[in-house]
Parts: structure tokens; C-alpha cells; sequence
């Protein structure tokens, strides 16, 4: 059972390790070839860097599959079912489209001297500047249609000025090299190499990865795809649980840290574990001082802002929230965690209704994750009158949608924990017009929910055209104290997007971190970002790639996926007469 469920991502345990964990005379020649090579690596060429990118598509592209399959088994997902599809998302296809754009800031850097951006950039009504960063082409105008994205720069920031804040490791001829530590996350397939990516060709610093103990069986298939990195003593992988990670933490060869991960494990490296961890931290003594960035867990909330939805626009949408969770079986930081609705919306019950159908046309998935069932009866034993949907049993844990919490509370465990479980909740705010309740909303998010990684707002277009809600929608869209706003989508579909920024929202230090500190991500290497705003249709057709209830996903990832990694006019038929069948 859980023994406690303060603030933050709920206690999961340590998992067992696939793979032997790397003994200490390996982790010590890992960290002296990296030593060895890091000022190598912080002064070579950007030709060669593109080089090695390229062999990175080319030697990804060749254990994909493997890759997929491996992923599918270890979380229970039959390799011929719709669903297998899901592990070409968070894996292949997020990857493919990191290297790609990485390779073409690169070729940008080489030519005009920083990355290029999608259009022209703005100044914002309160002054800060906003960077479009998608669309960037044909592809993504064609293939994510109606989506964009801009990046907003942390307030200082001048329009004259932007182009000075990125790809400031390019720009340093003194540059000098550093051995950073990623700590593997065990959920996402892409995290990890992703993390490595942005950390080697964003920052400048060769990279240690150690596997986390969940995932584990993706390093042999890292060490195989980034062995052009590994040949040339930039990247290591290594393996092992917590009595690994702290020896590494603490090694005197390793300059700085990244992770992804809870704040719990967090705290366990800074502060160390148990009640002398907490009495350090309340004393403000660290044990650990080296440069830390991270991306940590989230109670992610989702703001229905009320309009004229027909029934049609229900059922979207209810297919769209379930995806939230569904996704990874509920097992991301960013899953939806709290739907927030107007206490008077005469179709609030309707979509709820339409919520609960939408997730009992979704089997239940593998609970595969370390603690996943004590977690989810802690939230189910919390709120009795929950009704779970679907069947569990056979490591499955049902949905479990839990409504009409109060918003005044103080002490639920839905505001102030991540379940990282099949498990969300439902709440509602009074109010006397939609801008007033738009902004309690905004206040009841980024006061009363825990985490600032990633928040959606959900209008319909029609609301928009009126001219107050529309303003209404802009400054919630500018006050929510989150690194990701995602409009009308999950936040899950941002992070795939790898143009934007992707982290919590900036101003965490180590006693509070909440949600993290810095970015990854980040193709267009800003370094004074403070959230990605994404805005996407109310209604897509065909079906979003990423939604849980398509029904040709399995045929449709692998085709995106190969298509991140080369685009081309003549793989487009082929895409589009998939995803139609939807």
C-alpha cells in the first residue's frame, strides 16, 4: 500500500531491473572516456555534428521495430492490436522528428548563424514576445493541419533582442565541455534519448544515460542506434536502480544532472532519502549542489469553457479527454488529472455522460507500471462513490473517473497528488459569466493543483467569436503558470511536437521543485523560454493520430513515424489514405 500521499507524484516503488546493473569500475570508465572527450565534443564542428545526425536516423531507423516490439511486450500490449500503434509515438516518431530538426537548426546555425523561425515573431499585449516555432513547412501545414505553436520568452526579453537568446552554446568560442548525467525516465519510450539529444546538441555536454529499471530493456537498442556517438566517446549508457543513481549523482566526474522522474526521487537525490532527507531539506542542506535540471510529474488540469456544443462536438471531445488518460495506460506526467468545468453548464452532466462511454469503449490497459494498483486504490478508497469502468484484473486496473470534488477543498488527494494511474477526477467553479469563471479557473489551476508541467483549454469556436471571451480566453492563456498551454488538445501532443519548449513553468528551486527546473526539447534553442503556447482545432478530421479511439493507429504511427524521419511529397498518399479510415 502507499505510505503517504503528500504533495506531489504519489510513493512508487523501485522496480526490478531487466538488465544487470553496471558495476562500479564500468560507471568509472564511463565517466573518464566522457571526461576524456567532452572538450571534443564542446568544439566540433557543426558539419560534423550534421554528419552525425544523419547516421542517427539511418541506424534508428534500422532497430525501430525491434525497438516497438519490445516496448509493446514489456507493457502488456498485443503486437497485432489497434493499440500497439501507441508505442511508435512515444518512440520512434518523437525521436525521428527530434533528430531532423535538430539536423536542420544545425544547417540553419551554419547559414544564417541561429536556428530560423516559422514567421515573424510578436510582441505580446503584456509585453512579452512570443516566437512562432510551428508550422515550419508544407509537411507540417498539410499534416498537422490547423496546429500551431509559439514559444514565449520569460518577461525582459526584447523583440530586437530575440535572436540573441538562441543557440548561445554555438556562439561561445571558448566553449567549454561537461559530463552531465541523465536519469532515464521509465514511462516514455523517447524521454531518455530525447533528453540525451538536447543536453549533447543543445547544450554542448556530452551525456551518461542510465537506464531507469522500468525501461531498462530500450539501452541495448540506445547503444545500438547512438553508436556513432558512443565510437566516439560522447555518450554512454549505463544500468542499475537507486544505489546506481546515487553513486553517479555524487561521482566527482559527473558536472551536472538531468532527470525525469518524481519529485520524490528527486528530493531522495538532493536532500537524501527518508526523515534525514526531510530534515535537511526543512534546514535548507543539501546534500547534492550540482547544476540540476529536471521534468517531474504534474497534476494536469483541463478547462471547459462552456459553449454552444452539439452533440457531435460531445463526443469528440469525450473521445478527446479520454485519450488523456488512456494514453500509456495513464501512466505520463502529463495525463489528464483534473477536468475543471462551470458549476452551471447545462451540458456538463451530457459530457460527462459522454466521458464515461468514450473510456468504456477503451479496454482497460496492463498496469505496468511499479505501484500502479496501491496508488489507484488509495484514490478509489478516497472517494468511495467512484465508479470504476471496464473490467480489471490480470495486472488491468479499470478507469477510474472520479466527479463532483469540491473545489474549496483543502486536503484532496486528486489536487494535491499525481495518481500516475488510470485514475482522474472532476471538479466544478460557480460563476456568473464565463470570463468570471475563466479566471477562477486559472486561480483554481495555479493555486490550487500541484505541478506547473502542462495545463489545456478547451473552446468551442463559436465562443470565441464573442469578443469577451475570446479576451477571456487570451489572458488565461497568459496568466496559467504552466510551461505548456495546449488549446483544444491533450498536452501529450505537445510534447511530440519537440519545436516547442518542453518543462515546467520557470521559478521552482529545489524546496519547492513542484513540476521541475529548465527545458529540453527546444529545436530552436531559446534560452530564456518561459511556456509553449499551442493552439489546435476544436474538431479534427480525420481522427488525430494520437487519439486513443482511432482505429487504424497501428497502420497509420509506423507510416508517420518513418515519415518524421524523411518527409517526402510521395508518402503522402499513402498517409492520408490510412488516416482517413480512422
Amino acid at each position: 500500500m502507499i505510505t503517504s500521499l503528500q504533495r506531489g507524484t504519489a510513493s512508487i516503488p523501485e522496480a526490478a531491473t531487466t538488465i544487470p546493473p553496471s558495476s562500479t569500475r564500468i560507471m568509472d570508465e564511463a565517466i573518464a572516456v566522457l571526461q576524456e572527450h567532452k572538450q571534443q565534443w564542446a568544439r566540433l564542428e557543426i558539419a560534423k555534428r550534421i554528419a552525425i545526425i544523419e547516421t542517427l536516423l539511418s541506424d534508428y531507423a534500422a532497430i525501430a521495430e525491434s525497438w516497438v516490439a519490445a516496448a509493446n511486450r514489456a507493457k502488456g500490449i498485443a503486437p497485432d492490436s489497434v493499440t500497439a500503434g501507441e508505442e511508435w509515438l512515444g518512440g520512434p516518431l518523437c525521436i525521428n522528428r527530434n533528430l531532423r530538426m535538430l539536423r536542420q537548426s544545425l544547417r540553419d546555425i551554419q547559414r544564417q548563424g541561429r536556428p530560423l523561425l516559422a514567421g515573424a515573431a510578436r510582441v505580446l499585449p503584456n509585453g512579452q514576445v512570443a516566437a512562432p516555432v510551428m508550422p515550419q513547412d508544407f509537411y507540417e501545414r498539410l499534416l498537422y493541419s490547423g496546429i500551431s505553436a509559439e514559444i514565449w520568452m520569460q518577461p525582459g526579453v526584447k523583440l530586437e533582442r530575440l535572436t540573441a537568446t538562441q543557440a548561445l552554446a554555438y556562439h561561445s568560442p571558448e566553449a567549454q565541455g561537461r559530463v552531465v548525467l541523465v536519469l532515464g525516465a521509465g514511462n516514455v519510450a523517447s524521454i531518455g534519448p530525447m533528453d540525451t539529444l538536447y543536453k549533447l546538441f543543445v547544450e554542448n555536454y556530452v551525456v551518461l544515460l542510465k537506464m531507469n529499471p522500468v525501461n531498462a530493456y530500450l539501452g541495448p537498442f540506445i547503444e545500438k542506434a547512438f553508436r556513432v556517438l558512443s565510437e566516439q566517446g560522447f555518450l554512454r549508457v549505463v544500468y542499475g536502480g537507486s544505489e546506481e543513481g546515487a553513486y553517479l549523482c555524487h561521482h566527482p566526474g559527473v558536472e551536472e544532472i538531468h532527470m525525469t522522474g518524481s519529485d520524490k526521487t528527486f528530493e531522495a537525490i538532493v536532500f537524501g532519502p527518508g526523515l534525514e532527507g526531510a530534515q535537511r531539506k526543512a534546514e535548507r542542506r543539501p546534500l547534492l549542489t550540482k547544476p540540476f535540471t529536471s521534468e517531474l510529474g504534474n497534476v494536469s488540469p483541463v478547462i471547459i469553457v462552456p459553449g454552444p456544443w452539439s452533440t457531435a462536438d460531445i463526443e469528440f471531445q469525450a473521445a478527446n479527454l479520454a485519450t488523456m488518460l488512456a494514453n500509456n495506460a495513464g501512466f505520463n506526467c502529463v495525463a489528464m488529472r483534473v477536468i475543471v468545468q462551470h458549476e452551471n453548464w447545462q451540458q456538463r452532466p451530457q459530457l460527462l455522460a459522454a466521458l464515461r462511454q468514450a473510456f468504456s469503449r477503451i479496454p482497460p490497459r496492463h498496469a505496468y507500471y511499479p505501484g500502479a494498483a496501491a496508488r489507484y486504490e488509495a484514490f478509489y478508497a478516497a472517494h468511495p462513490q467512484a465508479r470504476p469502468i471496464g473490467a480489471g484484473g490480470n495486472g488491468k486496473l479499470p478507469w477510474l473517473l472520479i466527479t463532483d470534488l469540491d473545489a474549496n477543498a483543502s486536503d484532496e488527494i486528486c489536487f494535491t497528488t499525481e495518481s500516475f494511474c488510470s485514475a482522474a477526477a472532476e471538479t466544478c467553479i460557480s460563476a456568473t459569466s464565463i470570463p468570471e469563471y475563466l479566471a477562477r479557473a486559472v486561480a483554481f489551476a495555479n493555486q490550487k493543483l500541484w505541478g506547473t508541467l502542462s495545463a489545456t483549454l478547451i473552446v468551442h469556436p463559436a465562443s470565441l467569436k464573442n469578443p469577451e471571451i475570446n479576451a477571456a480566453v487570451e489572458r488565461a492563456i497568459a496568466d496559467l503558470r504552466y510551461g505548456t498551454v495546449i488549446v483544444n488538445h491533450w498536452s501529450g501532443m505537445a510534447y511530440g511536437l519537440i519545436s516547442t519548449t518542453w518543462g515546467a513553468f520557470p521559478g521552482h528551486d529545489i524546496y519547492d521543485i513542484q513540476s521541475g527546473a529548465g527545458v529540453v526539447h527546444n529545436t530552436l534553442m531559446f534560452s530564456q523560454a518561459e511556456k509553449s503556447v499551442v493552439r489546435g482545432p476544436f474538431r479534427a478530421w480525420p481522427t488525430p493520430l494520437w487519439f486513443a479511439t482511432n482505429r487504424v493507429l497501428h497502420r497509420l504511427a509506423p507510416k508517420a513515424a518513418r515519415f518524421e524521419a524523411a518527409p517526402a511529397v510521395y508518402k503522402i498518399p499513402s498517409l492520408v489514405a490510412t488516416a482517413v479510415q480512422g
